[in-house]
């Protein structure tokens, strides 16, 4: 089955077509036919933050050139000509509506089998954008439509290889950890979850952002806060922050009251020192990582579980990444950990076609009309 995946719930635009064959189980593989990806990070950047609206233009203005870019790699464009009526399925995407009508005025129906969609979470206008788009491609070239959540698409990505799955037994602990969501979800069967545990305010990744700006560090700031904390790790840190319901007795997290800590310490020690950014940038990743891994060693003993899996875009950062893997190894568990490669932690549409591959290996397809961007979308 060859399907093209469409993600546009943030600020990362992607499309990426896949040809997948087999079922949950050791015949499963896929190839990676095309795959195109473009950040919106330094169009947000004067904003510190990603301005919703903007990246509903950016969606609009990048989905048809990467979705040619995506089809050239693959080889599947061809000229001629795929016109059909899409009626008034992009009147709201008035920019996007010229540039499909045009892409496919000149290029034939690509050999695709299935479309699939981000449908939530994720900011709500962003989302309408790929949303539309897919319905639109559906009625163009008369294909079925599977809508794929978000975060599942993390988690499928996370637990396939480099061409399969890997090898892994269930419970499934999966940690989600991203700019939206900080949870913790309990997997018996593939694909079936169970919310344990997540933020009560402001994620991780959102955290990151937010003591970023503190510290007048640049968009996006999670890596530029674990890169002043790298060049003073080892040493002992000049301040004390506190590690927020690290001793609760639940699987919940909270980072607003982290986030004001490291506010008091910034005015307190105005005007801020290079060296002062770097020794907060080390507490506040250390303080990150320490409640992150206290949380999940208690849900894997609790649940007894036999994979911790680590997805989202605070997934990439180092330090979380090696404390976490130490601190299995040091426990004794015999749980398998598995983390996907910096390169694709964060949001990409290749995580996408694979969660609606095996969506629609159960037929989990769905009439366009019915299909809706949901910004608060729950793993279910």
């Amino acid at each position: 089955m060859r399907v093209l995946s469409i993600e546009t719930s943030c600020d990362e635009t992607g499309v990426s077509i896949i040809e997948a064959s087999g079922d949950f189980n050791a015949d499963f593989s896929y190839r990676v036919l095309g795959n195109a990806l473009l950040s919106q990070a330094a169009v947000h950047a004067p904003y510190g933050g990603v301005f919703p609206n903007l990246a509903k233009r950016e969606h609009e203005k990048n989905l048809v050139p990467l979705m040619q870019q995506a089809l050239v790699e693959a080889d599947l464009l061809t000229a001629g000509s795929s016109i059909a009526d899409i009626g008034t399925i992009l009147e709201r995407e008035a920019d996007l509506r010229t540039q499909l009508d045009a892409f496919l005025s000149e290029y034939a129906k690509p050999r695709i089998d299935a479309i699939a969609v981000t449908h939530g979470p994720g900011l709500e206008p962003a989302l309408w954008v790929g949303v539309n788009f897919a319905k639109a491609l559906a009625a163009a070239w008369q294909l079925p439509i599977v809508p794929v959540n978000h975060m599942e698409g993390h988690i499928v990505l996370s637990a396939t290889g480099e061409d399969g799955l890997a090898s892994f037994k269930f419970p499934l602990l999966s940690l989600l950890i991203s700019g939206g969501h900080t949870e913790l979800v309990l997997s018996k069967e593939w694909m079936q979850y169970e919310l344990v545990g997540q933020t009560r305010d402001d994620a991780v990744g959102e955290a990151f952002d937010k003591v970023a700006r503190l510290m007048d560090l640049p968009y996006p700031g999670g890596p530029e806060i674990s890169r002043l904390a790298a060049e003073v790790r080892g040493e002992k840190p000049l301040v004390t922050l506190p590690r927020p319901m690290i001793d609760a007795d639940n699987y919940d997290f909270s980072f607003s009251g982290l986030k004001t800590a490291v506010r008091k310490v910034v005015e307190a020690n105005q005007p801020l020192t290079e060296n002062m950014k770097k020794h907060i940038a080390l507490e506040f990743e250390n303080a990150c990582a320490d409640v992150l891994i206290a949380k999940t060693k208690r849900a894997i003993e609790e649940f007894s579980a036999e994979t911790i899996l680590i997805g989202g875009g605070v997934s990439a950062n180092s330090h979380i990444r090696a404390s976490l893997a130490k601190a299995i190894e040091k426990s004794g568990y015999e749980t398998k950990l598995l983390i996907p490669p910096p390169a694709l932690a964060t949001d990409n549409a290749l995580m996408i076609a694979l969660a609606g591959y095996f969506r629609a290996l159960k037929d989990e397809f769905a009439e366009p009309v019915t299909i809706r961007a949901n910004g608060n979308l729950k793993l279910t």
